[in-house]
């Protein structure tokens, strides 16, 4: 029987059960399996496939849904994937165009590397941003942080809901209902009783992932990430917006080293809702 083209394959919504199909192909194309993350993302967003006939996917990527419940006000795109022996052939453009169409108008971010990007300017996302992927072992140190911080407790869960939506400027609830048990430490800041930030600390191989960070101002910002730094002992990973140049400078002060720089991308809006202020870092590139 002849192999079908790749155009013929179907595009079928993934699962939990597809997970080490999908960790294959990260594993495929270089980049760490991150079964822990591919996991997170395939339930708490929708997954997208393309199955080789010979075994494993062709392609893959994850849509994260933001806003009410059946009428998504953003959608978030994350590890898009093209198998090496199928790259360049068209299907990593075609499983895009599915994913704009299935969101039948949603307005769409995604964070591009420069390799991918040509293909999303070509869809129709517009760079509308930048961040900055920094990692290194945080050294402590400098001026004291007055800004309290603390673990979160379940309890906290509706007060960190309502300052991420004011600054996400959508309700993320289901994605993060989820972060306590996709997370190492979660905490808050708090100012007088009143949560003013809260940052999160997960795994990631061999690192601690800082983020979502979402604070009232830089200090804010700085005592989270020191509070997360000082609860492990191994190398933290985040993803700043470079509109954030003091907290950028304090942390390359703190031992943390820039890695690369990704495009912040928008479809069908041109910026991103919510404050930009108090949003410092995402929860991961692939959810926004």
């Amino acid at each position: 029987m002849p192999t079908p083209s790749l155009d013929a394959l179907p595009i079928r919504r993934l699962t939990l059960r597809d997970l080490t199909a999908c960790a294959d192909l990260s594993e495929d194309r270089g980049w760490p399996r991150e079964e822990h993350k591919w996991g997170f993302l395939l339930t708490a967003g929708r997954g997208y496939g393309i199955d080789d006939p010979q075994g494993g996917l062709v392609a893959a990527c994850v849509i994260t849904e933001y806003g009410s419940w059946g009428q998504p006000e953003l959608g978030a795109i994350g590890m898009v994937l093209v198998a090496e022996r199928h790259a360049r052939r068209g299907v990593g453009r075609r499983l895009m165009r599915h994913v704009v169409s299935a969101m039948d108008g949603t307005p769409l971010t995604l964070y591009a590397t420069k390799n991918g990007r040509p293909l999303y300017e070509e869809l129709g996302f517009k760079v509308t941003g930048r961040a900055e992927m920094l990692r290194g072992r945080f050294a402590p140190g400098g001026p004291d942080l007055k800004v309290t911080t603390r673990a979160a407790t379940a309890e906290d869960l509706p007060r960190i809901l309502r300052v991420d939506e004011e600054a996400f400027g959508t309700d993320r609830t289901p994605l993060l209902a989820r972060l306590p048990a996709f997370a190492d430490q979660l905490r808050v800041a708090e100012d007088d009783g009143r949560i003013i930030g809260y940052a999160a600390a997960w795994p990631n191989m061999d690192t601690h992932v800082v983020g979502p960070l979402i604070a009232r101002d830089t200090e804010t910002a700085q005592a989270l990430i020191a509070s997360l730094a000082a609860g492990t002992d191994r190398p933290l990973r985040t993803d700043i917006d470079v509109r954030h140049e003091e907290l950028l400078t304090w942390v390359k002060a703190r031992g943390l080293a820039s890695v690369t720089h990704n495009s912040v991308m928008t479809y069908g809006i041109t910026e991103l809702p919510g404050d930009w202020t108090r949003r410092f870092a995402p929860l991961t590139v692939a959810a926004g």
